[in-house]
């Protein structure tokens, strides 16, 4: 069975300084905590707070090819949880046919807002992340990864103002 969920909150988590996006079903308020990638938390952010870039965003550019070609998103759904990882698939609808794509759920939310598609996550995912498994990523190690560890270390809220949903 599927839950709608809405968006809760963007956060980050304190030990790994990995943004985290907290989806809540919206007929029991259960918390599902993401560990998503830094660019994607950017993209979630801009799109519920309605920032507009001066030149598009992957998200955004995404979102104006499929309208270019008269494809809409359906729905996104947050299907599974293994190994510490979420999948996620996003469905489409153009003039002819249906059809669903593999997503990673940061992307599947991002591309979600811009088309105000409802977001869904599978009971077994709510399960899976009751029974405590473990649902962080991995650290990205390399020296880029070093880098935007050390800028969100220093990031100050002051200066992008506070997020709300």
């Amino acid at each position: 069975m599927l839950h709608k969920v809405s968006i809760a909150g963007l956060t980050m988590d304190p030990a790994t300084n990995t943004p985290i996006i907290i989806l809540k079903t919206e007929e029991n308020d259960q918390a599902i905590p993401i560990w998503i990638g830094l660019l994607e938390a950017t993209s979630i952010a801009s799109a519920l707070q309605n920032v507009k870039f001066d030149r598009p965003m992957t998200h955004d550019l995404f979102k104006n090819f499929t309208d270019v070609v008269n494809i809409t998103v359906l729905k996104v759904e947050v299907c599974d949880l293994k190994n510490s990882t979420f999948y996620a698939r996003i469905y489409f609808q153009s003039e002819d046919r249906s059809f669903d794509m593999d997503a990673r759920p940061s992307d599947a939310i991002a591309i979600a807002l811009r088309f105000q598609a409802p977001i869904y996550v599978d009971d077994k995912v709510i399960e899976k992340s009751k029974m405590g498994e473990e649902v962080s990523e991995v650290f990205d190690e390399s020296e880029e990864g070093k880098k935007w560890a050390d800028y969100l270390k220093n990031l100050d809220p002051d200066d992008f103002g506070k997020y709300k949903v």
